[in-house]
């Protein structure tokens, strides 16, 4: 199916695309994360409606995946911060195409 090619490989790797993605909060973590480094309650602020144990949990699944880092900030008291690496960072593309294909998406729903 993609580029006219129907092949196991190809539902295998979005298969892999859509498990480390998984979720509804994956996204938006990263794209919160897009612009600079944060602590866990500067996402927890962005990131409307997520309870702290799940964050914690995205958190964790997310830097397992590589696509973001947890740094321990020297400081007192000690502090964390979260970074989107260059590997999180390929995802850009995807966000801005799911970000359009939302709207476009509301605007069909809302003719109706």
């Amino acid at each position: 199916m993609i580029n006219g090619i129907d092949c196991p490989k190809n539902i295998r790797s979005i298969k892999d695309a859509l498990e480390t993605l998984q979720g509804k909060w994956k996204l938006l973590i990263l794209f919160a994360l897009s612009a600079e480094p944060k602590r866990f309650k500067q996402i927890s602020t962005e990131v409307k409606g997520i309870s702290d144990k799940v964050l914690s949990n995205e958190l964790r699944s997310l830097e397992t995946n590589t696509l973001i880092t947890r740094t321990a900030v020297d400081t007192y008291p000690p502090t964390v911060e979260y970074s989107i690496t260059p590997h999180g960072q390929s995802l850009q593309k995807v966000v801005e195409e799911l970000h359009l294909w939302g709207i476009e998406h509301r605007k069909v729903i809302m003719e109706k």
